[in-house]
């Protein structure tokens, strides 16, 4: 029986740092989860057990933490790019590198209504991502946001769906709509503002949520989404998926109290889950940008 190796991949997956660049009046900090994949020729450690095209994901790690040292994380992307770079010039059996980082947010901490100069709150579980994909002749870049929280307690409605003999959601035309929003967006070339592109979708999705009379969580995806194809012409396509974070009206009436959209009733399980990518009309094709990390 002939069996072949298929689409494979290996690394080092989440490598937790933090990095404080010591500068003389203040501090910055990066607080990041680093994952490594590596592609190649790579069958023969597969097949036979050979590790001789094999980088240990032991040397992926220590390449993370010597990168920070040799010179200050900066922009995520930037960093990313730096490691990808790195695994795909400098071993000939790896073709190709792909590294994710999610970077969690710090505030510094207000003394006397100024920022502290090494002290730092948590900034909620909000995360900044960023996945890059190296190749000898190529390279990939997709930012992200996930964990964004955002509510609106007016402006949204949701009437005229299917309605059969299993229906019992009632139409509404004022309900809350809240969701946490994962979005990543593919850039188009890997020369970029990389804070500046992110400080402005972020700002856009916020927007565009928040001014959208929203008629489904569809149509408020869509609206975010294109505002960063609109709005930014480094984005050539974004991807998101917004959970409906649901919140039901509670029926006081048996304790004789009226209920006018103020009492709700949260419910985390079962939601529903909305998900669509938005392109830019011509977008260059993705390549392997939205190859699957992991495989499953």
């Amino acid at each position: 029986m002939n069996v072949v190796v298929g689409a494979n991949q290996y690394g080092k997956a989440e490598v937790r740092m933090a990095a404080v660049t010591r500068g003389p009046e203040r501090h910055e900090l990066s607080d990041l989860n680093v994952s490594i994949a590596l592609s190649g020729d790579l069958e023969d450690v597969h097949v036979t057990g050979d590790n001789a095209n094999v980088v240990p994901t032991d040397t992926q790690k220590n390449t993370v933490f010597a990168f920070a040292k040799q010179s200050p994380v900066g922009e995520i992307e930037e960093f990313a790019l730096r490691l990808g770079r790195h695994f795909v010039s400098s071993f000939d059996p790896i073709h190709r590198a792909r590294v994710h980082i999610e970077a969690s947010a710090w505030e510094r901490i207000e003394v006397d209504g100024r920022g502290h100069p090494y002290a730092f709150r948590r900034a909620g579980d909000e995360l900044r991502t960023a996945t890059v994909v190296c190749e000898a002749d190529g390279e990939w870049v997709v930012s992200g946001i996930q964990g964004l929280i955002v509510l609106k307690t007016s402006g949204s409605e949701f009437t005229g769906y299917i309605k059969d003999r299993y229906t019992t959601l009632e139409e509404t035309r004022e309900r809350i709509l809240s969701t946490a929003v994962t979005a990543r967006w593919r850039h188009h070339g890997s020369s970029i503002d990389w804070l500046g592109s992110f400080t402005a979708a972020r700002s856009l999705l916020l927007e565009r949520f928040a001014d959208t009379h929203s008629l489904s969580l569809q149509q408020t995806l869509y609206a975010m989404a294109s505002g960063l194809i609109e709005e930014r012409p480094e984005i050539v396509e974004v991807r998101m998926s917004m959970p409906n974070r649901h919140h039901f009206v509670v029926d006081l009436e048996p304790f004789g109290l009226e209920n006018e959209n103020e009492i709700f009733r949260v419910e985390d399980r079962p939601y529903g889950l909305i998900e669509a990518s938005i392109l830019q009309p011509g977008a260059p094709p993705p390549g392997p940008a939205w190859d699957p990390y992991p495989m499953l």
